[in-house]
C-alpha cells in the first residue's frame, strides 16, 4: 500500500504535464482521460478499504463523465458538429 501512492502522484503529475503540454488535441484528451480513470480507480479502491457506497458511486460518475467526454470529442472530431 505503500508504493501505491507515489505511483499514483506520478503518473497524475505526467497525466498533467501531457494534457497541458500535448502536441496534439488526442493526446491532451487522452491524458485527462487516464486522469479521469486513475482517480475513479483509485476511490474505487478507497470505497473498498472503507467501505463506502458513496465513493464508489462517485467513482462510477466520474468515469461515465469521463467516458461522455470521449464520445463528445470523437463525435465532434470526425463530424466537426457537436450534438448531431
Amino acid at each position: 500500500m505503500e508504493i501505491i501512492f507515489p505511483l499514483y502522484m506520478v503518473a497524475f503529475i505526467l497525466y498533467t504535464i501531457r494534457a497541458i503540454r500535448g502536441p496534439t488535441v488526442p493526446d491532451m484528451i487522452l491524458a485527462v482521460d487516464c486522469m479521469s480513470f486513475d482517480i475513479a480507480a483509485f476511490m474505487a479502491i478507497l470505497a473498498v478499504y472503507f467501505k463506502s457506497t458513496y465513493l464508489i458511486s462517485g467513482a462510477i460518475t466520474l468515469a461515465l463523465w469521463a467516458y461522455l467526454l470521449d464520445i463528445y470529442i470523437a463525435n465532434h472530431l470526425t463530424k466537426k458538429e457537436v450534438g448531431a
